[in-house]
């Protein structure tokens, strides 16, 4: 099995668990959702008409990853919070036909880390896909900035880099010499 985000709850959980990538990627790939309590939610509706597949593939990877998405800020509302948030929707004069059933009696909401959290585990969506990708340049570019490094000496931040690089630069002229010699 390869090693990628879509199979490996590993590396989804540096990704999401590295807050300065979570809010780099937010930045770059500006989705506008709903303002509540703090954050910006979606509706399963939303998430899946982003990525181009049913509702019904939403609802199977809520129920197969449940646990992982529950983790990284999936939530079901109920009682005064759904409230909040049907009188949020309300004052907002959102479509609610677009989103949900405001009747129901509890509501699956997903913040921005869950909404990348399903993104990794989406297999189905080329548009998931493609995030992916972003997701991955983004926080390999994040990482370098916060440390100060680049991608193109892994080691440079090693005290001994410079005298470890020019041995190298060495030891392969070294090796030219003698491969030309026998």
């Amino acid at each position: 099995m390869s090693k990628d985000l879509t199979n490996s709850a590993v590396d989804r959980k540096n990704i999401l668990n590295n807050q300065f990538a979570v809010q780099a990627i937010q930045n770059e790939i500006k989705l506008y959702g709903l303002h509540f309590e703090g954050k910006i939610v979606f509706f399963k509706k939303q998430v899946a008409d982003f990525f181009e597949v049913s509702i019904r593939t939403i609802d199977n990877y809520i129920n197969r990853y449940g646990e992982e998405l529950l983790q990284n800020g999936y939530e079901i509302l109920r009682g005064k919070r759904l409230n909040s948030l049907k009188l949020l929707v309300r004052e907002n004069n959102v479509n609610e036909v677009n989103f949900v059933n405001m009747k129901s009696p509890q509501i699956g909401i997903f913040d921005f880390r869950s909404f990348l959290s399903i993104a990794m585990l989406l297999v189905e969506s080329e548009r998931a896909r493609i995030l992916r990708g972003e997701m991955l340049d983004i926080v390999i570019d994040t990482i370098n900035m916060r440390t100060g490094g680049g991608t193109k000496y892994i080691n440079q931040r090693d005290e001994d880099f410079i005298q470890s690089w020019f041995k190298g630069e060495d030891y392969c002229k070294e090796m030219k010499k003698m491969s030309l010699l026998n």
